[in-house]
């Protein structure tokens, strides 16, 4: 098994949410970042930790994919966060993304968490999908 699905599935997912109008909305632009800038307006969503584990059946190679998405958001409560959570699931749960030497078996919403940061004032929603790719 190789980490290549991985990556695949990762760009596809920031290609989708790039391209989504109702996170895009939600957000006030196409703010999804794998690494934010130091000047990043908030809210904005990263992509997070990816877990990768076999998943091969029948001598078939298959890998399934854990993976977090992080929104922030400084607007005053845990509202935006919230939303952002929600256009994330919107745009993501079972959604048939194209992904490069590799297909796309399914992608699930997961769970999400949304809390406060000790810092008092940005709410962080965590939102975690499974996927299941194999090669093509």
């Amino acid at each position: 098994m190789t980490l290549a699905a991985s990556v695949a599935l990762r760009a596809a997912i920031h290609d989708a949410l790039v391209a989504d109008a109702g996170l895009v909305a939600v957000l006030g632009g196409p703010k999804i970042y794998d690494e934010p800038p130091r000047s990043a307006a908030f809210p904005y969503v990263t992509l997070g930790e990816a877990r990768v584990s076999d998943f091969s059946a029948g001598g078939e190679p298959g890998a399934e994919h854990q993976m977090t998405l992080h929104a922030w958001s400084r607007q005053g409560g845990h509202k935006e966060a919230h939303a952002i959570a929600g256009a994330l699931l919107q745009a993501l749960d079972d959604a048939p993304l194209t992904l490069a030497d590799h297909a796309l078996i399914n992608l699930r919403f997961a769970v999400a968490d949304v809390r406060r940061e000790a810092d008092g004032r940005t709410y962080h929603a965590l939102v975690r999908f499974r996927a299941v790719t194999e090669p093509v």
